[in-house]
């Protein structure tokens, strides 16, 4: 399950764990008009980790997605 929230400065995507019994905590993934921002509380120490990545690598991500294993370069237009 996610939820999508628009902001006045990102778009608030949170994935929800709906799995089997090893569930993992929400992430939280804030789009923002330079960068994405990944967040998950971890529960152990009671404090958010967060990952930020350039509007490349979220690109990268997404099409590695739907990709077989092995090394890519997307082509970008000029």
């Amino acid at each position: 399950m996610f939820t999508i929230e628009h902001e006045f400065d990102a778009t608030v995507i949170t994935l929800i764990d709906e799995g089997g019994s090893h569930l993992q905590g929400d992430v939280t993934i804030n789009a923002f008009e330079d960068c994405v921002t990944l967040e998950q509380l971890d529960p152990h120490t009671d404090r958010v980790h967060k990952i930020t990545l350039s509007l490349r690598q979220a690109h990268d991500i997404a099409a590695a997605l739907n990709l077989p294993e092995g090394s890519y370069r997307l082509e970008r237009p000029a």
